[in-house]
This record gives structure tokens, C-alpha cells and sequence, in this order.
């Protein structure tokens, strides 16, 4: 076949050029996370706190800017697409090396992306998608696609079961060390205690200034140590002593002592993303609609806000999946957002013929807030008839257990606001939800093929409609995210997934 092609506008130019100098004295950066990622390999992951950590050292072809704008950074330029939208032309970056000094070349790009294919639930979601990739030349490589897919650039920039570049020399079913591209490298990891960073001395940063993510990664300071704490009142004792320089994740209920003291500050993220009930379509209790209608209906949305969050300056009690001023927000199907009807609850477990089986609600204590609706949606759930079991755990073990289906029938997590609904990874079918509904399905196959702007918008309005017909997943409201940082700590821009590579302590 022969295909027609368009280039995508390149932001900036291409950087030819060494590595930006290290300060004259050491620097290091203590930043407090949630826990210890369950890995240090993006691909196999979802886990924010794996991709905040990750980002440093391992990187994709493209990223975002501050707008969600997708840019280059291991490609030179945005790709030539055909016309027709199955192929994708891309130029990889010349001079790049690994943290094992190898040097990075189209062999590797291809090795990488199939693994991702194979390994990473959002390259899984496209893998029946892509027919092959290939090289193209000792710098160039091709995907080539069995039918359209609007959303695959957003997949290949984003950090989240990244589609990360490793030397085909260590790409296998697992990676036991991690090696990547970024202004950092892994130096030690000893695991619940710290993972540290080092400057990457022969990193090649783009030439573009910095914006958000993308442009010049700096390599400010000399280290960057990551610290699980997983007990979020620690992670806000230590940033008021002194301890850490930067925590994620804090409860809203820390924001006044911290917006109070002169030595920190409050990082406010606004709006930030939503709570979400993620529920099992594999096996279990809820394979039965109504009493996912049942659960649906139960639930006190306001009631488990305002626990998890205190004051309304941190939530917002909104139906839509996406908030006000977005391109992606519509109204339909929010008939079914904050009933809290106990009384139609009980009527659809009656209908289900409903036997007092435990609803098994996974969750845990290092996010509080998800720990907090939970306490609510519990007493709201049992009132409505449910027989609920509460499983607390630490998040790894969260992220073990979410992936065996005998395991749950609910588990709360949350996800931030993305530029592309396709980015979701709770549509897919082959996602450890298994929602496989075909009417969704149908949806979902129109709204990844489609290119024109209008129709993508009327489409995600259908699938939003049929994720509160169907029951998919629950989003629970929307919510501003708290961090914090010493108040000389500069060059941190707030983000969902914080990058320290510009951090310093002035």
C-alpha cells in the first residue's frame, strides 16, 4: 500500500550538544512518597509513585508540555503521519547514550516498543492495533498500524505504564536493573528505605527551554533521594521539621499548619483528578448489573468528599468526567452521579436476589482520602443491605492484589485529570477491570479511530454515558491534590507527577 504522509509541527529545535554543568557544591533532594513503588520498571506499572520516581532516569519518545501539548524528547521531531493514519514515521535523536554507555539506536526503540506491547496494560490496550513495528534505518523506525488509532501519541508520551526506551540487550519479560536515558541513574535502592539518584553525567537534554515536562531537563541537583513514608501525618511532621524537602500526597487537613510556617509551603494542585471505585467485571459479586446499579445508588458522594477532604476548597462534588472549562466535558448520563438513594439500592439487591455475600471493598491507608471514603461508603452500603468487607492494606500490596480478580469486587484508586480520555486505562477491555461490554466496546472502537474533534467529543459523550448505564467504574467527584516543600526549594512545578531535575534548595 502507499501511503501519503503529513509531518507534525516540531516545538523548538533539536539539541546538538553535552550536558548542562553540575553546581559548584552538593545538592540533594529528600522527597517523601507514598511508599515504596511496586516496581522500578514504568512499562509493568500504573502507580503514580513508580512513574514520579521513574521519570528521572528512563525516557519515551515524546512527552507533554505544560498545556498537554505532546512534544519530542527521545524522537527529534513529532512524527510523519500517512494519510490514512497507519503509519508512523519517526526519527530517533542521534547521540544519545544509556546509563550502561551504550549508545541508543532504532534496534532499541523497537525491542522497547514491542515489549510494551506485550508487558504495559495501555500498550496491551493497541496491541491487537499495531501490525508491526520496524527499523528504518540505523535512527529511524515505523509503526505500522491495522487500523486508525487516534490516541497513540498520547500513549507514547505519557509516563504511566510508560512506553520507556532500554537497550534491546536487557528487554525481557522483566528488567531486574533498570537502565535509561534520563539526567539521572539509580544508584541505590534499598527498598522501604530510599532510592537514590545521581546525576547522569553524559545526558544529552533537548535545547528546547523547559516547559512542564518537556524541553531542557536540567540536572540541578547532584542527587535526588526518593523516601517512602507511608504514613501521611509523617510525611507532613517530617516536611515541617525540616527532614524533607518535598512530600507528596498530603491530607488536606495538614494545610493550614503547613500554609502557617515559615519554613514550608503548601503546593496546591487545582483541579487535580478524581476518586474512583474501581469495580471487578472479571468475577465476583459485581459481574451481577444490578448490583452494580445497587452499589451506584448507594453511594453518599458528598458525605464520602467531605470526609476525605474537610473543606470545600479541596473538593468538588461533580458528576462529569471531566471539570469545568475541559473540552472533553459533557453532561450525559449524570442522572445516575449521587443518588444516595438507599431505597433503590435495596430494591435492585432485592431484584439480584442479592444472598448477603461480602462485598469486598479494597483500599489503603497511604492515600488517606481513599481510606476515609471508604469508612463512609461502608456505612452507607450496609444501611442499603450490602454485607461489606473492608480490606486495608499498604498500597504495593494494593497493587499486587488488584491484578487477581478472585481477590476483589471493588478497589479505590484515583486518577488525574488527562489531556486524552483514550489515556484512561479503566476503558479497555483487557484492563484488570475486564469491563467487556459490548455497547461500550462499540463506543470505544468509534472514539479511538475517529480523528475529527467534534465527533471524538460526541463519542466520549456516549461512553460516558454508558460508564453510569453499565456501571464501568464510579468516579467519585473531583479533587485538589496537596504537596508541600521547604520554602527555598525552587524549581519544582506543580504537577500530578512532581520531576525534581530543576530542584534547588536556594
Amino acid at each position: 500500500m502507499v501511503h501519503g504522509f503529513m509531518r507534525l509541527p516540531l516545538v523548538g529545535a533539536l539539541l546538538i550538544g553535552t550536558a548542562f554543568a553540575a553546581p559548584a557544591h552538593a545538592e540533594v533532594i529528600n522527597v517523601a512518597i507514598v511508599g515504596e513503588p511496586s516496581t522500578l520498571d514504568p512499562m509493568i506499572s500504573t502507580q503514580d509513585v513508580v512513574s514520579i520516581v521513574t521519570q528521572h532516569f528512563v525516557e519515551t519518545l515524546y512527552t507533554f508540555d505544560s498545556a498537554w501539548n505532546i512534544v519530542p524528547l527521545l524522537a527529534t521531531s513529532m512524527p510523519e503521519i500517512s494519510e490514512d493514519g497507519l503509519v508512523y514515521r519517526i526519527e530517533l535523536r542521534e547521540g544519545i547514550t544509556f546509563h550502561d554507555g551504550t549508545g541508543m539506536d532504532s534496534a532499541d526503540a523497537v525491542a522497547s516498543l514491542n515489549r510494551w506491547l506485550d508487558v504495559s496494560s495501555r500498550g496491551g490496550s493497541i496491541a491487537d492495533k499495531v501490525a508491526e513495528i520496524v527499523a528504518t534505518g540505523d535512527y529511524g523506525i515505523e509503526i505500522r498500524m491495522n487500523e486508525a488509532y487516534s490516541p497513540l501519541l498520547s500513549l507514547l508520551a505519557f509516563s504511566n505504564s510508560a512506553a520507556v526506551i532500554y537497550p534491546e540487550e536487557i528487554i525481557g519479560d522483566t528488567i531486574e536493573s533498570v537502565v535509561g536515558t534520563g539526567p539521572y541513574q539509580l544508584v541505590e535502592h534499598l527498598p522501604d528505605q530510599y532510592i537514590q539518584l545521581a546525576r547522569f553525567d553524559d545526558f544529552v537534554p533537548r535545547s528546547e527551554p523547559a516547559d512542564g515536562g518537556s524541553g531542557a531537563r536540567a540536572q540541578v541537583p547532584d542527587e535526588v533521594r526518593f523516601l517512602p513514608v507511608p504514613d501521611p501525618n509523617t510525611r507532613v511532621e517530617g516536611l515541617l521539621s525540616g527532614q524533607y524537602d518535598f512530600a507528596d500526597a498530603l491530607p488536606t487537613e495538614a494545610y493550614d499548619r503547613i500554609n502557617s510556617s515559615e519554613n514550608v509551603e503548601p503546593m496546591l494542585l487545582e483541579p487535580f483528578g478524581w476518586p474512583v471505585f474501581a469495580i471487578n467485571h472479571k468475577a465476583g459479586l459485581l459481574t451481577d448489573l444490578n448490583i452494580r446499579l445497587a452499589l451506584q445508588a448507594a453511594l453518599p458522594i458528598d458525605d464520602m468528599l467531605f470526609a476525605a477532604f474537610g473543606d470545600e476548597k479541596f473538593f468538588v462534588v461533580d458528576g462529569p468526567q471531566f471539570p469545568e472549562g475541559w473540552s472533553w466535558r459533557n453532561e450525559a448520563g449524570i442522572e445516575y452521579f449521587n443518588e444516595n438513594d438507599p431505597e433503590k439500592a435495596r430494591a435492585l439487591l432485592d431484584e439480584a436476589g442479592y444472598d448477603g455475600t461480602p462485598l469486598r471493598i479494597l483500599t489503603s491507608r497511604q492515600y488517606e482520602f481513599h481510606f476515609k471514603m471508604a469508612e463512609v461508603a461502608n456505612v452507607a452500603l450496609q444501611a442499603a443491605g450490602f454485607n461489606v468487607q473492608l480490606d486495608v492494606v499498604d498500597w504495593a500490596t494494593l497493587g499486587e492484589r488488584r491484578d487477581d480478580p478472585a481477590l476483589w469486587d471493588v478497589y479505590i484508586t484515583h486518577s488525574t485529570f488527562l489531556p486524552e480520555p483514550a489515556l484512561t486505562s479503566l476503558f479497555p477491555a483487557d484492563s484488570r477491570l475486564g469491563w467487556a461490554d459490548p455497547e461500550k466496546e462499540e463506543i470505544l472502537t468509534a472514539f479511538t479511530t475517529e480523528t475529527d474533534l467534534a465527533t471524538r467529543q460526541a463519542l466520549f459523550a456516549d461512553l460516558q454515558r454508558r460508564t453510569f448505564e453499565d456501571v464501568g467504574f464510579i468516579k467519585i467527584g473531583g479533587f485538589n491534590a496537596l504537596m508541600g516543600h521547604k520554602a527555598n526549594l525552587s524549581g519544582v512545578d506543580p504537577s500530578p507527577w512532581p520531576y525534581f531535575w530543576g530542584a534547588s534548595l536556594d
